[in-house]
Order: structure tokens, then sequence, then C-alpha cells
């Protein structure tokens, strides 16, 4: 592969996993001050939801999200893709609509070429224009690490606004994407990833996961998220506990990267696994049959831009079907857990 620029070596932990751990969010975010009573503010923070959601009419929100990090890969262009396609993401995680999108832009102006902020700049104009997007403006700042991202805006008609709360009991879950891009980002960086798996890799991380608004206008689809920094594991815990349900989640339904099996052997795992491991082991419990090292190698594994996760009420599974069907979705048409009344774990990982 050709490599522009290593700007992966700025990068402590590129894309999603740059993320602050799970338990140490909740520390930061914690306050004891009375939260100020907006009526319109649909979605806040107390939810861990993927986006800010404001109503502005009887029949419309809109929708706010930032998101931003490090190099994932060392290709400008292509950084610029990814972190554009994982802003815009939020938007389609609610079932909303984005409209349109400002940059995020740190750069160590004394270190790399100005034209290396350019390719990261048209990677994201580009992602941009895929969505059907004006990239309007930005802010920029000179910093010792090369730092990218969008703040997004959205609309949704309330009635197709999708939250990560409100699963059903029964609903049975489905998943757009692989996981594991964290483990093969770590190759990348590592400089053991095989050319055929960073191909695989870039076109994940850069697809954009628009479905989320066809899903959002399905009353069938109860709840929904976007697979990010927390890892599979982390973000079914949000749902689970935001929605005082349990999920029963079949982990050989689950599709995995291609050439994990690979680097697994070679124990390449992000340090944000263990972060996130550590931030919600207590609350899940595997049976027999799971291999659990493996599991725990993927599992909390952190993903960018990663699929979109979400809950269906069982009568509508055909429908659902029907429309992962007719998209580039083919492969993810089996359930990969279902809901179940709330009990001792939050996550209970099994084989179907």
């Amino acid at each position: 592969m050709t490599e522009i620029t290593r700007l992966t070596k700025y990068s402590k932990g590129g894309g999603c996993g740059c993320k602050i751990a799970p338990s140490v969010l909740q520390q930061i975010l914690h306050t004891n001050s009375a939260a100020p009573d907006f009526k319109n503010l649909l979605v806040g923070s107390e939810t861990a939801d993927d986006a800010a959601v404001y109503k502005i009419s009887n029949d419309v929100a809109v929708i706010s999200t930032a998101d931003f990090f490090l190099p994932i890969v060392d290709n400008p262009f292509e950084f610029g893709r990814i972190a554009a396609a994982n802003a815009i993401s939020d938007i389609y995680a609610m079932g909303g609509t984005p409209l349109m999108a400002v940059a995020i832009l740190g750069f160590p102006v004394d270190h790399l070429p100005i034209e290396t902020a350019q390719q990261i700049l048209e990677g994201g104009r580009t992602i941009c224009k895929e969505a059907n997007i004006p990239l309007a403006g930005g802010h920029t700042i000179d910093s010792s690490e090369p730092i990218f991202g969008l703040a997004v805006t959205g609309t949704v008609d309330l009635k197709h606004l999708k939250k990560n709360n409100t699963a059903q009991k029964g609903d049975i879950l489905f998943l757009t994407k692989p996981i594991g891009t964290g483990i093969l980002a770590t190759a990348l960086k590592r400089e053991i990833l095989q050319e055929e798996h960073y191909t695989s890799l870039i076109n994940q991380l850069t697809q954009l996961n628009d479905i989320g608004e066809k899903l959002g206008k399905s009353e069938a689809v109860h709840a929904m998220t976007d697979v990010t920094g927390f890892g599979l594991l982390g973000h079914l815990v949000e749902i689970a506990e935001g929605s005082k349900l349990s999920i029963e989640l079949f982990y050989n339904q689950i599709k995995k990267s291609p050439g994990l099996d690979f680097y697994l052997q070679q124990k390449t795992i992000p340090d944000a696994s263990f972060r996130n491991w550590n931030s919600y082991s207590n609350k899940v419990q595997f049976e027999k049959g799971v291999s659990v090292m493996e599991a725990f190698s993927l599992l909390p594994d952190p993903q960018t831009n990663g699929g979109l996760v979400f809950s269906v009420s069982p009568e509508s599974i055909d429908i659902i079907k029907q429309l992962l069907s007719t998209e580039k979705y083919s492969s993810f048409i089996e359930p990969i857990g279902v809901c179940v009344s709330k009990n001792e774990k939050a996550i209970i990982v099994r084989n179907l």
C-alpha cells in the first residue's frame, strides 16, 4: 500500500479508539447542578445517545452532533473521508437526514506539509458530497497532533426519530457492518496489515450509514445506535440499560472483518479494548460454548464508523430483511440478538 504521510505516528489511539473509556466519561459528565428545563430538548446527554435532538415545530426536530479524532490511517485523504463518514453517521443513527457540516481541524503546521491538511479536508468534502450535504465552513487550530472531524446538523420527522433507549422486550437485534476495525487499524499502525485487508478496512470505514434514514421511517424499528469507540458490547450495554432490559447476544451470528484470525494470533489488540472491557465487564455474562478469549478481543474492540445496531419487533423481521437485502447489506440479514426481561447482567453472550 502507498503511504503518503505516516499520520498514525501522531496517534496515541486512532479513530474512535481515541474515545475516553466509558467509566471515565461518566465521571467527567457527572454534575450536581440541576439541569435547566428545556422542554423542546428531546435528546440530551443523559442517555449517551448519538446526537442532541431539539424540537423546532410540531413535526420536525433538528439533530446536532460533533465528532473528531486522531488519524486511524496514514493516507490524509482517506483519514478525511473516514472522519467525515463517522461524524455523519450520528445523524443517520437517529433516523435523520443530514443537512450540512462544518469542519473541525487541528494541524501541526510546523511539522507536516500544508498539502497534508488540504488532502484531509478534501477527503471530508468528498464524503459530504456523497451524503449530498455541503461542507459549509469550520474552525482550525495549530495543534501538536492532526485532528479532524465534523459538526453535523440534520433534521428528522418526529415520528421517525430513533433513540438508543427505546428497545422493547422481544425485539430482535440486527447489525449492518462487521466488527474488528480497531484490530485492523492497530495492525496498520504496527505495519503488519496486508494489502487485501487494508482495502476492505478502507471500504468499511468510509461506507456511509445512510440506511439509517430508511430504518428511521420504519415503525418496526424501535431503537437504534451506531457502533463506535465503546465497541459493540459497550453500545449494547447502553441499549439494554437505557431500555431497562437485558440482551442475549448471539456471538456466532456476528460478522467479523476479513483477516481477524491472523491478527488475533499476533495479539494485535488495541489498548482501548482493555479500557472498554474494564468499564463494563461486570455487566456481561458468557455462556458455555463461547470462546471467551476471542469474544473479549472482538466485542469491546473500538469501531470507527461501525455499523448501525437496531432493534425490531419480531413480527416485522421479514420487512426488515427485505429492506436489508435490497441494499448493500445482504450479508447482514440474520439477527445478532434478542431483547429479554432485565436480569442480573445487561448482556448475556451465547451461541445461537
